[in-house]
Parts: structure tokens; C-alpha cells; sequence
């Protein structure tokens, strides 16, 4: 499962150290389709990725004009990243990538589009409320998009899971605590996808989606 996430735990660090340091590279280094397809009309800003991860989404946002920003907890993580980026020609000014703890980082900038993309972990974390401060870096007419595993894979069976609570939109928009006076929700759904299973075969996911727009 995709995860790239944060946690005051005090293993945490250690955790996405030892996560990121299995191999040279744990992600495909393709844009996540969900957000490439919700923010492809969007017109370019500033955007904020929460738990970057090795950087797919901030670079090809920075290659479609935004300028560009990640954050992870992770140092390997973001360390290539920025290797990433520089391979393909992006300044740290179109593509920053930060390694922070996201439940302590902050930022007194406001970001045209904030992303937070299967923002989950294997342990407790403060997901709640590191959802909401993404929120509250949304700058007026800007947007939020979370995508979240809504399943298990299909391939994987159900009883391996039975102790796993997966978000839903109605669990998102509630961590989220949003101003409904201050947000428009744009979509809030589950979306199952068609992917390739560890053996190659056709299997599926199911994506819990939340986009949503800050009015004022």
C-alpha cells in the first residue's frame, strides 16, 4: 500500500527512515492519476504536498507551472526527491522540498492548492488534526485534495485487514472540520481503479476523494 505520512510517535523518524532505506526507491515516480486528472484545469499557483514522499506529485505539479513545495518526515525520502527534481532541470524555487515532521511544522505562507495523497500509516498518528492545519494553509479560491485508500487492495483478504478502519468521505470531511460557511465541497466519493496486482494480474483499489475550495 502507498503510504506516506507523519506522527509525533517518537518512532516515527525511525519508522520512514527504515521504510524509504529497504530500497533506492519505493514509489514508481509517477504523478498519483487522481490528482494529475482533479487539478489538471486548475490554473498554476503555489502548491503544498503533505507527506511528499520521493517527490512525484511536487515535481510533475512544478512541471506543469506551480511553483512547487513537499514536505515529508522522511530526510531519504525527500533527499531524493530533490535528486529527482534536479534531473530534471527544476530550481528549488519551482520544486522545495522540506524534511519536517508535518504534526510540528509550519509555515506562514498560504497555498493556491494543497494536496495530501493516501495520507495513512500502520500506527496511530494525529491525522485529524494534521488535515485540518493543511486546511488552514489553503489560501482563499485555493483548493483541498485528499486521497485516501477507501479498501484493501483487492488481492489482498479481507480477514488481513479486519482491524483496519479506512476513510470514507463522510470520515474525511469530519477530521477535515470544515467552515461550511467558508468551503465549497467539489467532490467528496469512492472511486475504484483498475491496477495490476503483485503477480501482475488485473485487480482494483478504491480511492476515498475529497476536493474541496475556500471561498473566503
Amino acid at each position: 500500500m502507498h503510504e506516506h505520512h507523519h506522527t509525533t510517535a517518537p518512532d516515527a523518524v525511525a519508522f520512514w527512515e527504515d521504510h524509504y532505506g529497504q530500497s533506492e526507491r519505493v514509489w514508481s515516480g509517477k504523478v498519483n492519476k487522481v490528482l494529475a486528472d482533479t487539478v489538471a484545469d486548475l490554473p498554476a499557483g503555489k502548491s503544498l504536498d503533505f507527506g511528499c514522499g520521493e517527490g512525484a506529485d511536487t515535481i510533475w505539479l512544478a512541471n506543469k507551472g506551480w511553483q512547487a513545495t513537499g514536505v515529508d518526515i522522511s530526510a531519504t525520502a525527500v533527499e531524493r526527491a530533490r535528486t529527482a527534481a534536479k534531473e530534471q532541470g527544476l530550481s528549488e524555487k519551482e520544486a522545495n522540498f522540506i524534511a519536517e515532521d508535518l504534526s510540528e511544522w509550519h509555515s506562514d505562507e498560504r497555498f493556491d492548492l494543497v494536496t495530501l495523497s493516501f495520507f495513512q500509516a500502520p500506527f496511530e498518528i494525529p491525522r485529524a488534526e494534521i488535515m485540518q492545519k493543511a486546511a488552514s494553509l489553503v489560501a482563499p479560491g485555493g483548493h483541498l485534495l485528499a486521497v485516501s485508500h477507501a479498501a484493501a487492495p483487492s488481492w489482498v483478504a479481507s480477514e488481513q485487514m479486519a482491524q483496519h478502519r479506512f476513510p470514507t468521505p463522510d470520515s474525511e470531511l469530519e477530521s477535515l472540520d470544515l467552515d461550511s460557511s467558508g468551503w465549497t465541497i467539489l467532490r467528496a466519493e469512492i472511486v475504484e481503479r483498475e491496477v495490476s496486482d503483485p503477480d501482475g494480474n488485473p485487480a482494483t483499489l478504491e480511492d476515498t476523494i475529497v476536493f474541496v475550495q475556500r471561498r473566503n
